[in-house]
């Protein structure tokens, strides 16, 4: 199957590299994406926002061969709902590795625009439990993979309004949280609930890993991945 690999925030192509190289071996046809003005100064990337990023999405969406699987991490978990409302025919599930469903109007967070872009913020500006699988060596690897992100990005609020995409199969590959306690938190986000329950199939499976499963436990986020799609295509 034909599969889209979309990053979160900070991060291109290259940043699925291990887990392209496994689903690639299960004989998957893989597509990771490097998203509009990520790297991009200023003056390049100040009118870019989440419309683009997703329009970008449903432009490799639309070059595969269908049906295509999406999978979106963290913040490209926006991305890949966006491009589910956009193309809910032609896309067979839905993906999100460490992040959720976001309900329409929502943006991904806030973080310090910096000479007009957002640059990664370092290791030690997210919580233990997102980056305590990460040893010293890992993140200084995958510190060099990260570039800023276009200001307008994070905070645009995602426009979503065909209700087919909830008919399109949905596996939340959430680093520690198992179906109970996901829904437990999702009851005090309001929205984001009533999106997640609006979903007619929805599987979540705990991975067991902190936020950047793709560079800490790679070979497992790639065996999940290959679980998920390949069940849309039996």
């Amino acid at each position: 199957m034909d599969i889209i690999l979309i990053p979160g925030l900070w991060l291109e192509a290259s940043s699925w590299s291990d887990v392209t190289a496994d689903l690639e071996h299960a004989g998957h046809t893989v597509n990771p994406l490097t998203l509009p003005g990520v790297g991009a100064s200023a003056a390049e990337s100040s009118e870019i926002g989440i419309a683009d990023w997703v329009a970008a999405a449903v432009a490799a969406v639309d070059t595969a061969t269908k049906p295509v699987a999406v999978v979106g991490h963290s913040g490209g978990g926006n991305v890949a709902w966006g491009v589910a409302d956009a193309r809910p025919d032609d896309v067979s599930r839905v993906v999100f590795v460490d992040t959720v469903p976001p309900p329409p109007g929502f943006g991904i967070s806030e973080f310090e625009v910096i000479e007009g872009v957002i640059p990664f913020p370092g290791w030690d500006f997210f919580p233990d439990e997102d980056i305590d699988d990460l040893d010293d060596e890992t993140r200084a690897r995958t510190t060099r993979l990260t570039q800023s992100v276009p200001a307008r990005v994070p905070t645009d609020e995602i426009d979503l309004h065909d209700d087919a995409r909830h008919r399109v199969p949905v596996t939340m590959l959430m680093g520690g949280l198992d179906r109970e306690t996901l829904e437990s938190e999702l009851d005090r986000w309001g929205p984001y609930a009533d999106e997640f329950r609006a979903i007619a199939e929805v599987e979540v499976v705990r991975v067991g890993s902190g936020h950047w499963p793709q560079f800490s436990v790679p070979h497992r986020l790639a065996e999940l991945i290959d679980a998920a799609v390949t069940r849309s295509e039996s």
